[in-house]
């Protein structure tokens, strides 16, 4: 039986979600529990497949993988159980044979969340609009030899809580490439560049190409591959972990607040 798991992970302890020899990934991680759990024993033959790669130190909201195995039920009540705790499966459907996650997504979202507000939010959404429509990407991607031209069908930018967010749905993705849109938004937003910028370079082959921003604000959000899910129970080893990391983090915040120069004439002694 083909099956089809969504699936959600934090990026920053992995080198990617691509499978590498020696290194610790997504998929290889999820493959590796599949084959503990006997589901496949090749994940070749298994067909296993991603709906798309993420680089280090990216998230993943709603990933998709699917494979085929013999033991559908073992794979549905017992892979959150195998699973590392910076991975966990959200919701499981049945796919037909030749169903492929990446060739037959219809469209995926993605999100960045500014570590820093860039400043005029309006002026980024209006800046953004210019990302919309099928357009040349060469400025804003990595190098490499895939056709640069891709369609986008909608990018906006808000606030959320204290966070500038920009999100983007689009077709399918070049290596970097909402990393770069990102950067372009963020100069916008610190009047450092004008919307114009960007127009000129979705114009054609690049001739300046612009800097990714960092991979810890970006989340694979969400993707539509024509799949219903059903909803697999939340797994408490990755509640756990998801629950301390908010609270490493805000203890950093705490700890960094208190190390400031000015902190120093708040403490006793």
């Amino acid at each position: 039986m083909s099956l089809a798991f969504r699936f959600s992970y934090f990026g920053d302890r992995f080198f990617g979600s691509q499978m590498q020899p020696g290194l610790r990934t997504v998929e290889g991680e999820f493959v590796a529990a599949c084959m503990r759990l006997h589901l496949f024993e090749d994940w070749r033959e298994a067909n296993f497949a991603t709906a798309g790669r993420t680089d280090r130190g990216v998230h993943a909201r709603n990933q998709v993988c699917t494979f085929r195995t013999d033991m559908p039920d073992r794979a549905i009540a017992a892979l959150n159980q195998v699973l590392p705790a910076d991975i966990w499966c959200t919701g499981w459907a049945g796919v037909p044979e030749g169903f492929h996650p990446r060739y037959s997504t219809i469209s995926r979202t993605y999100r960045y969340y500014f570590s820093e507000t860039p400043g005029n939010t309006p002026a980024m959404h209006a800046a953004a609009q210019a990302f919309v429509g099928e357009h040349d990407f060469s400025s804003f991607s990595r190098s490499s030899d895939r056709n640069p031209e891709r369609r986008i069908f909608a990018a906006r930018v808000f606030e959320e809580g204290p966070f500038v967010v920009f999100e983007v749905i689009g077709e399918s993705f070049l290596w970097n490439m909402v990393r770069c849109m990102a950067t372009a938004l963020g100069r916008v937003g610190a009047g450092e560049a004008e919307a114009g910028e960007i127009v000129r370079l979705l114009g054609g082959p690049a001739d300046q190409r612009v800097p990714a921003a960092p991979p810890e604000g970006l989340i694979f959000w969400d993707i539509d591959c024509g799949v219903s899910f059903a909803p697999i129970p939340a797994d408490e080893k990755s509640s756990l972990y998801r629950a301390d990391r908010r609270r490493y983090h805000a203890l950093m915040a705490e700890v960094a607040a208190r190390l400031a120069p000015d902190a120093a004439q708040d403490t006793p002694g």
